[in-house]
């Protein structure tokens, strides 16, 4: 796509800005929807790699106090913002960041943090270390809701995972898997591919 990697900025500006964002649903993926209505609301929440916010969106009007989404890309920002109404916008704060920073801006400070297509988009050799943020950046019983993309495609991004690795790694983090599941409600082509999972840090 462009000279950058996916651990610079610029690479995810120019997939905003040529349309290479097969990501997008334009809406929220349906597992976390529905996961989002069983879990009851808390105070605050967190969404990695938000994008144009969907998933943020969706958990403030399940009831989230505060919700930050958070994006490498000053682009998905700006649409993130565009696309919220006036009756969520009180309740929602978009950022543009390096998630990787999270660990130093925000230890501690989210009550949920949720994960639609960011574990997927960053290079795989930095998996530790973004499971590093999710927990700091939890508090003490904090869950994680994640959407885990386990397809088992070479390349990327997006770069696929297997569930035995996800498991894997959310235990070294010390996430307590207290449900996974492969969702019957994923969009159809990404049926089968992903894993469902709520963790408690501790």
């Amino acid at each position: 796509m462009n000279d950058k990697t996916v651990s610079e900025a610029a690479y995810w500006e120019t997939a905003y800005g040529e349309a290479r964002d097969g990501w997008e649903l334009g809406k929220a993926t349906p597992p976390i929807v529905r996961a989002l209505r069983s879990l009851p609301p808390g105070e605050s929440a967190l969404v990695m790699g938000c994008g144009r916010g969907h998933e943020a969106r969706a958990a403030a009007a399940a009831g989230w106090g505060r919700v930050v989404g958070v994006d490498f890309a000053e682009s998905a920002r700006r649409e993130a913002e565009r696309l919220t109404g006036a009756e969520l916008a009180s309740r929602l704060e978009w950022r543009t960041q390096d998630l990787f920073d999270l660990r130093r801006t925000d230890a501690g400070a989210f009550d949920l943090v949720i994960e639609h297509t960011s574990f997927c988009a960053i290079d795989p050799a930095r998996r530790a270390e973004w499971m590093a943020v999710v927990r700091s950046v939890l508090a003490p019983g904090g869950k994680l809701l994640g959407l885990f993309y386990t397809h088992g495609r070479p390349g990327g991004p997006p770069f696929g995972a297997t569930v035995a690795e996800v498991r894997e790694a959310l235990r070294r983090a010390s996430l307590r898997v207290e449900h996974d599941e492969v969702p019957d409600d994923s969009i159809e082509r990404r049926r089968g591919d992903e894993l469902l999972v709520w963790a408690v840090a501790g």
